[in-house]
């Protein structure tokens, strides 16, 4: 399904590398959505969970280079997000309309993810145990 997707051209360990990395990123943006809009209305809620995705897509690109500067030999140092975010292309990736690769797919995903769980658990407030 994803024959020829530049995940599959790391090693086993790049690759295990690669989804920890991607899982940790990920949980982090969703609870960010979630933390940020917790208090606020549900439509709030919503576009704060889309802004989130939308800044996670305009620097994650920075994150993932760094990585593969450690794990891939002779790239060299550089920035790699540009400016001003692409909206467009956030957008594209949310509605699974854009690239065929497991990182469009995983990004329209989070999208996703980033507007449900806040709008699911926006209210949410844990417990609070007394000693």
């Amino acid at each position: 399904m994803y024959d020829g997707d530049s995940f599959y051209t790391l090693g086993l360990a790049g690759q295990a590398g690669l989804l920890v990395l991607s899982l940790f990123l990920s949980i982090g943006t969703v609870w960010l959505a979630w933390r940020l809009s917790r208090r606020a209305r549900w439509i709030t809620r919503a576009l704060i969970g889309l802004g989130v995705y939308v800044v996670f897509t305009w620097i994650s690109p920075q994150v993932y280079y760094a990585y593969y500067l450690q794990i891939i030999d002779g790239l060299p140092v550089q920035w790699v997000v540009r400016w001003p975010p692409e909206l467009a292309v956030a957008i594209v990736e949310f509605t699974f309309t854009g690239r065929f690769s497991l990182a469009a797919h995983g990004r329209g995903i989070l999208g996703w993810m980033c507007i449900l769980v806040p709008l699911a658990f926006g209210r949410f407030q844990p417990p609070v145990r007394h000693h």
